[in-house]
């Protein structure tokens, strides 16, 4: 038993190795990990009586405000597994196949699938369109990233968050876009055509996973949802990951067969558990970018 459980947490650890790795969804989410199923969070209201200061005049009394406060919930419901069934014979003659390669690949997997899951959050956001070749802040109609209006939308989107009172977030966390590789693409062409250290980095690091330029850092997805790519002030968008089931893998040897006998082999077998949250006091700093090259 001993043996077993040694074995099984050193290919536990190739799981969690992966799941570790830098993800578009660590640097733009706040990540809660808990074993809680509702997770209640509160912050304080921008638009209360608190937010505006009263006059004060000297020797007349005046009356205290409450503060007021915002509570949102979110809950860890949905979620997603790789199950993977591998009989011991075709394990036995594919030595490429390693046990340690499966559980990397399902820890993959499951990243892919907890960005595709934020992304896909994108009806709880503000919306950033255009037409004619222009972005325009609050409207659905889909445009077409491009090298030429590229610089454009990271105009636009420091402006909306300023005008939303978030210029403090915004020097605290920064912006994080995540785009399409085809809009990518055009950031990467505008550092090369403005600016020599930028073009540099952009030259040498090639389709790197991130690039920082226009006081925004951007980030390639192949997980968008068609038409929508995701902006936000960083650690806006809340993601609680049930910490007892992340990053766990179980082996299930000699599973039941369709015939009711058991089957020669083993199966794989990892999940996560999830849920997502746009705070209330905070949606509008976190945006839908109507791009047609998602």
């Amino acid at each position: 038993m001993a043996n077993t459980v040694t074995y099984e947490t050193l290919f536990e650890a190739e799981l969690q190795e992966r799941l570790a790795l830098p993800q578009n969804w660590r640097e733009m989410c706040k990540v809660n990990m808990s074993n809680t199923r509702v997770i209640t969070s509160q912050s304080i209201s921008t638009t209360g009586d608190w937010a505006a200061s009263a006059a004060l005049t000297r020797g007349t009394a005046f009356d205290p405000t409450d503060v007021a406060e915002v509570a949102d919930t979110l809950t860890i419901s949905s979620g997603r597994h790789v199950t993977t069934y591998f009989d011991f014979g075709d394990l036995a003659q594919s030595p490429w196949t390693t046990e340690r390669e499966i559980f990397g690949r399902a820890g993959e997997r499951l990243g892919e699938f907890i960005e595709s899951d934020v992304l896909a959050q994108h009806a709880s956001w503000r919306n950033i369109g255009g037409s004619a070749g222009a972005w325009t802040d609050n409207t659905d109609v889909v445009l077409a990233a491009s090298a030429s209006n590229i610089d454009d939308l990271a105009r636009l989107i420091r402006r909306v968050i300023r005008e939303q009172n978030g210029a403090s977030l915004m020097a605290r966390n920064g912006i994080g876009v995540v785009l399409s590789p085809a809009s990518f693409e055009f950031v990467e062409a505008f550092a090369q055509a403005n600016g020599f250290a930028s073009a540099d980095e952009a030259l040498k690091n090639g389709l790197a996973p991130q690039v920082k330029y226009l006081g925004v850092v951007w980030y390639v997805s192949n997980s968008n949802v068609a038409d929508h790519a995701f902006a936000a002030v960083r650690k806006i968008q809340r993601l609680g990951i049930l910490q007892g089931t992340f990053g766990r893998m179980h082996k299930f040897p000699g599973i039941a067969g369709t015939s009711g006998g058991i089957q020669s082999g083993i199966a794989f077998h990892s999940r996560v558990d999830i849920g997502h949250l746009t705070p209330t006091d905070h949606a509008l700093l976190t945006f839908d970018v109507r791009d047609s090259n998602s």
